[in-house]
């Protein structure tokens, strides 16, 4: 088990641990995930983010490095700027997992795996892995970047998608404008040293603590995908919904060949959004039928929406399913009732 520079600083706030890609991460605080979520709806929040790993990739060769391994196209970026990308198997272009890569100077690229895929990445891209040097804390929120410019402004201008070296109380770090919450906001890379310094500063400022329960109904709502269910094993890019960080004008990257049959064949399933009356979800791996009763597929994620206040759940599904199709969920032998929209659940406010 590993365990975050912050780990002190939750058990001061009495958060309710949990094992969670390795790591001994906050699942929530005494305020509870319900509070947590609103919090980040409607102020700013902050939460660990340490067990999401961080492999530096440097030099002259780092750009093309990257560019051979990975499906995005970092040519249509810049130093200063943060891509979404996917990391493929070779052989049935099944995504090993999503990536933020910071572009962070010239020759210097910070790759940010999932918490159980830092390894698989490093042996696919090589590069060294930084994790244990530093904490992630995200701030998010649409009060996310007035908290953050009360004690450091330059952080808090730090723009979407993009990277800047930034000195926080007193310590370098490297700030991106990224999220996973569907809310604006910032991610602050802080050395070990600074964790408890940057994290308790932002706290006075008035963001609140959030943990991995918050975490992820907010990133179900926004529709955004999670390792291991929307993406991993067996699924595609294209199944998922996310062509668009697929540059097919590229010569090649990992399992460029298996996912152009795939295109040209057409995909077996695709992910659909499910709004569901109530508040009994449909968890993961939930048969997903059509109104003649025939299972048509399965449910990735689900939960309730406390922002909506009915359940919602993300699905893979026959690829003729369409949006406003009603369709029905077997729950432990009970039968509940849905309908297939787009996501988005709750769109970003403007």
């Amino acid at each position: 088990m590993r365990f975050s520079p912050l780990d002190a600083e939750h058990r001061k706030l009495d958060a309710k641990m949990v094992p969670f890609g390795g790591w001994d991460m906050p699942l929530a605080y005494p305020s509870g995930t319900l509070a947590e979520h609103a919090a980040c709806r409607s102020g700013a929040v902050i939460f660990d983010v340490s067990h999401l790993g961080t492999v530096r990739v440097e030099g002259p060769k780092a750009f093309e490095q990257l560019q051979s391994c990975l499906t995005n196209d970092l040519s249509r970026i810049a130093p200063g700027r943060a891509q979404y990308t996917h990391l493929l198997d070779k052989s049935d272009s099944s995504v090993l997992d999503d990536i933020i890569v910071w572009w962070v100077s010239d020759q210097i690229f910070d790759v940010m795996p999932n918490a159980s895929n830092t390894d698989r990445v490093v042996a696919a891209i090589g590069g060294t892995d930084t994790t244990s040097t530093r904490a992630v804390i995200a701030v998010q929120g649409p009060q996310a970047r007035a908290t953050v410019a009360t004690f450091c402004p330059e952080a808090a201008a730090v723009k979407r998608f993009t990277v800047e070296e930034v000195q926080v109380c007193g310590f370098s770090c490297v700030v991106a404008g990224t999220g996973y919450t569907g809310e604006d906001g910032i991610e602050i890379a802080v050395p070990n040293d600074g964790a408890a310094v940057v994290w308790n500063a932002l706290r006075e400022a008035g963001a609140i603590p959030a943990g991995l329960g918050a975490r992820d109904t907010l990133r179900l709502e926004a529709g955004l995908p999670l390792h291991g269910h929307e993406l991993g094993e067996g699924i595609t890019s294209l199944q998922a919904g996310l062509e668009w960080v697929v540059a097919w004008a590229k010569p090649d990257f990992y399992g460029k060949s298996a996912l152009l049959l795939e295109k040209e064949r057409g995909v077996s399933r695709r992910l659909v959004g499910i709004s569901i009356p109530g508040r009994r979800p449909a968890r993961d791996g939930t048969r997903v039928l059509d109104v003649s009763g025939s299972e048509i597929g399965f449910i990735s994620s689900g939960n309730f929406s406390p922002t909506l206040g009915h359940c919602v759940a993300m699905a893979f599904v026959q690829p003729a399913t369409k949006i406003g199709d009603a369709v029905s969920m077997d729950v432990r032998g009970t039968l509940i009732e849905g309908v297939v929209v787009a996501t988005p659940f709750v769109a970003k406010k403007k």
